[in-house]
């Protein structure tokens, strides 16, 4: 659906509510070890566009805080989830992340590379916020639940957003509600752009 096929340029969260739930169910790659890394980043690489996303452990108490756990990578092909910690080091990650070439497309991006930067040094390229670009089509949904309902006519879970995403098993739950964030990222970029990639 075109953004100027939009009867509505914003939806209300009791109309998202009543929508049909869906998730990713393409190809993840769970990435837990420098020699997955490595030939993930080559993949990633031959990219134009990435959907963007990360995930952290929630704080519950004041001053409390936690690095990010995840990184989640959209592709064509499949989406690549990347557990940080499991990672020794994350050089060919961070250059895909340095890449200007491969636009990597997601939401509150500026805090995200914030946060990754302070456990994973490198130079931000090639990022786009989709919050923006959905504020310059005039649609007043920032979100990411609220653009994929207004967009794709369905509502993605946000039901294991506050779990503990540094444990060192992830949950399937877990690894679909990651994955999805991230391919309906590249999903609403294709779309606030008209075209499909």
């Amino acid at each position: 659906m075109s953004v100027h096929a939009l009867q509505k340029h914003s939806i209300s969260k009791k109309e998202i509510s009543v929508l049909p739930l869906k998730h990713y169910t393409g190809s993840i790659h769970l990435i837990d070890s420098d020699a997955k890394m490595r030939a993930a980043a080559r993949s990633l690489g031959r990219e134009k566009v990435l959907g963007f996303d990360t995930e952290t452990r929630p704080a519950f108490k004041k001053g409390e805080s936690y690095p990010p756990s995840l990184i989640q990578l959209a592709a064509a092909d499949g989406v690549y989830i990347f557990q940080i910690r499991r990672i020794n080091s994350h050089k060919a990650l961070a250059g895909i992340l340095a890449d200007r070439n491969v636009l990597k497309a997601g939401i509150g991006v500026s805090e995200d590379i914030k946060k990754l930067n302070d456990i994973l040094p490198f130079e931000p390229s090639g990022f786009i916020g989709l919050a923006g670009l959905a504020a310059r089509a005039g649609i007043k949904n920032a979100g990411i639940r609220g653009l994929a309902a207004l967009l794709f006519g369905f509502r993605i879970s946000k039901q294991t957003q506050c779990s503990r995403w540094d444990a060192p098993a992830l949950t399937r739950a877990q690894i679909v509600y990651a994955a999805t964030d991230a391919w309906i990222c590249r999903e609403i970029y294709f779309a606030l752009f008209e075209k499909k990639g």
